[in-house]
């Protein structure tokens, strides 16, 4: 008897390996492929429509049949949108506007068009000249400030600017004087990396009425920067200065991008930076803005 119920124990585990087996046997190796979960053609063109009455203002419209939600990148990375979503442009220029487009399965594809922006937003344009770097007309608008004998140097690369000290605390800093309205809000930003981690290092920018004087720190009215002794910068980084950045505005002893004046006139818009051990790819800019407030 014992051994009856043995044998029909085992009879009926080995009975259910196989048919386990089976159903794994039968699944696809990869999620989408070819058992009708997932979608890799789903469509993802879009239209862009300038919104009326509102300058540098446009909407852009997926397609929806078989899109489940949308992604988009205007320029600034990816990120999560609506299918129907508003963008702004406060600047002039030629701009590569991408659609990804999520379908069955959480399979993607992706469609691009440009659009041109005729002017800048009278209001939120970008007040910095030759802030994207893109060649040697945006270098010009640049002056490098000597502060250190050496070990230190700002070198403006093809849509970039990039930060580099050799020497134990050299520093160097680039600025850009700036014409400004009085009482008007302001904020600075730009985007930042590196590649590694630094040691007493420090990324300051400034906003001061206050000529550079060369061989003399500059030290008027800082806004924002990175810092290793308040906690950021001491490992690899990439993102807006607002959001990397750990230093203080000296006007609100907050992490703070924003600014304005008591006068209209002219501003220094300065970057001061340097350090006692620099990662050898040193610090790199892009996009550096300065915006009024809409």
């Amino acid at each position: 008897m014992n051994l009856k119920i043995k044998i029909n124990k085992y009879l009926y585990l080995f009975i259910g390996l196989i048919g386990l087996g089976t159903i794994i046997a039968c699944q696809p190796d990869d999620f989408g492929s070819g058992n009708g979960l997932g979608d890799s053609s789903v469509d993802a063109s879009f239209s862009i429509t300038p919104v009326d009455g509102e300058i540098n203002r446009y909407i852009l419209e997926s397609q929806t049949s078989g899109v489940i939600a949308s992604k988009w990148d205007v320029g600034d990375g990816v990120f999560d949108g609506k299918m129907n979503q508003k963008v702004f442009f406060p600047d002039m220029g030629t701009y590569t506007i991408s659609h990804i487009a999520i379908g069955k399965g959480g399979l993607t594809n992706t469609t691009s068009q440009e659009l041109v922006v005729l002017q800048n937003d009278p209001v939120a344009g970008n007040i910095v000249e030759g802030g994207k770097f893109i060649d040697t007309d945006d270098h010009d608008k640049w002056t490098i400030h000597t502060i250190s004998d050496s070990g230190a140097e700002w070198k403006l690369n093809e849509g970039s600017a990039t930060i580099f000290s050799t020497s134990a605390w050299a520093q160097q800093g680039i600025y850009q004087a700036i014409e400004v309205e009085k009482d008007k809000r302001y904020s600075i930003d730009m985007l930042v990396s590196a590649e590694g981690g630094f040691i007493n290092t420090w990324f300051e920018v400034y906003a001061g009425t206050t000529e550079p004087v060369p061989g003399v720190e500059y030290k008027d009215n800082k806004i924002m920067g990175l810092s290793t002794w308040d906690g950021c910068a001491t490992s690899a980084f990439s993102g807006k200065l607002s959001s990397v950045g750990c230093v203080k505005n000296s006007n609100s002893d907050a992490i703070d991008n924003t600014v304005s004046f008591n006068e209209s006139g002219t501003i220094y818009l300065y970057i001061r930076s340097g350090g006692e051990v620099f990662d050898a790819a040193g610090i790199t800019i892009r996009n550096f803005e300065m915006r009024g407030s809409e």
